[in-house]
């Protein structure tokens, strides 16, 4: 642990949340208005813990925190007044923000790209607060900190992941180049029911979903809800069982464990729905989603049996049910996927920031940059107009 102490306050980068403690990193947590449970001791922890987030996986926690020194020490202990997730890496998988052309460019020249400077939740593209403080000076202390870290490390750069826009500003403020990119979101302003949301697309969407659930019916596919509180360790084993099967099925190696979840599943069951697809009595395939009262974020889903469209039931059908039963106000999707539209999902501008040490590259990748924006805003119109709405959802 490196400490760095004012007359006021002191710095700390943490290798470990057990050094913060729960109660203070959720104190600190439930201050913020662009929380989200990604952010919550509970889900962070458990990456770390399991090892699917760790220094032997290329992602070095270095959390960087600041606390307010109690004019009386032997009373008061410190009060922790800003954080930010932070880890160093060693590679760039699990990020969904690429910069592999930025390595490979570096690579090309001679240079060393990793390690870098990380500020994301790890294999989670969800705009969320990055930079958690108790007020704004306590904010803008954090982003000096955050500067003069990046001049004292070795790293090639600093990366901060989906922050919202607010942050993003405050960031681009502070000399990190600013790079937009697209997910899709689906809206709920208080649907009846799923046949009420059906009702408002376009008539070809509506019958391709209205087949699309079909199938899986006539295939003998009955829907299970399971929430987190009632969730059993055979769910969440079956649950492991398919999600590892969907990176079987694309020759890669899993991010998460089956302790991973074990832990999630106990330490925050509030937030987790998990979704189960049985034919003749046998799960064949389950999905994961988080959710607030608010917002449903989906995760991950994985079958050990092809069904037509099942992915589609699973994943999206039913979870915007969920949402419409529960009177959630978003479902954001994941990343990536423009077949997402044409189930009523609408395209959502996201943002990264980053700063490289090296001048030259700096430049260029500020070029890039440039003109990567224009083309994700020609994008986002050429999305915006095809809507799959009848009329724009109120």
């Amino acid at each position: 642990m490196i400490n760095k102490t004012t007359t006021k306050t002191s710095t700390r980068i943490v290798s470990s949340l057990s050094e913060v403690g729960q109660a203070a990193w959720d104190g600190l947590l439930a201050l913020q208005a662009d929380a989200n449970p990604f952010l919550s001791f509970a889900f962070l922890h458990a990456l770390h813990e399991s090892g699917s987030a760790s220094e032997k996986s290329g992602w070095q926690p270095q959390y960087l925190t600041l606390w307010e020194e109690s004019s009386n020490p032997g009373c008061n202990p410190p009060q922790l007044i800003a954080a930010l997730p932070l880890y160093v890496k060693f590679h760039s998988y699990g990020e969904y923000v690429f910069d592999w052309a930025w390595a490979d460019a570096y690579q090309r020249n001679g240079l060393e790209y990793y390690p870098k400077l990380l500020s994301a939740i790890p294999f989670t593209p969800v705009t969320g607060g990055r930079l958690l403080a108790r007020d704004e000076p306590a904010r803008a202390a954090l982003v000096e900190v955050l500067r003069s870290l990046r001049k004292d490390t070795q790293t090639s750069s600093t990366h901060i992941l989906y922050p919202p826009a607010e942050q993003a500003a405050a960031l681009q403020q502070a000399g990190f180049m600013l790079r937009s990119g697209v997910q899709f979101h689906w809206l709920n302003p208080g649907y009846r029911d799923f046949t009420a949301f059906l009702d408002t697309l376009e008539r070809k969407k509506r019958k391709n979903i209205l087949a699309e659930r079909r199938k899986v019916a006539d295939a003998g596919v009955r829907l299970r809800r399971v929430r987190g509180t009632d969730a059993t360790e055979a769910d969440w084993i079956f649950f492991n069982r398919c999600y590892a099967q969907t990176y079987a099925e694309h020759r890669s190696t899993p991010y998460l464990n089956l302790d991973f979840f074990l832990r999630i599943g106990a330490s925050m069951p509030q937030n987790i729905l998990l979704i189960v697809a049985e034919r003749d009595g046998r799960p064949i395939a389950s999905s994961l989603l988080i959710h607030t009262g608010q917002t449903l974020y989906g995760r991950y889903w994985g079958a050990l049996e092809f069904v037509p469209c099942l992915h589609f039931e699973t994943a999206y059908y039913q979870p915007l049910e969920f949402c419409i039963e529960q009177k959630i106000a978003c479902f954001e999707g994941g990343a990536q996927g423009e077949h997402k539209m044409a189930r009523g999902f609408l395209p959502q501008k996201t943002w990264s920031a980053h700063w490289l040490a090296h001048p030259a590259f700096a430049d260029a990748v500020a070029n890039f940059l440039e003109r990567e924006a224009d083309g994700i805003d020609s994008y986002m119109d050429e999305l915006n107009d095809r809507n799959p709405f009848r009329s724009a959802p109120s």
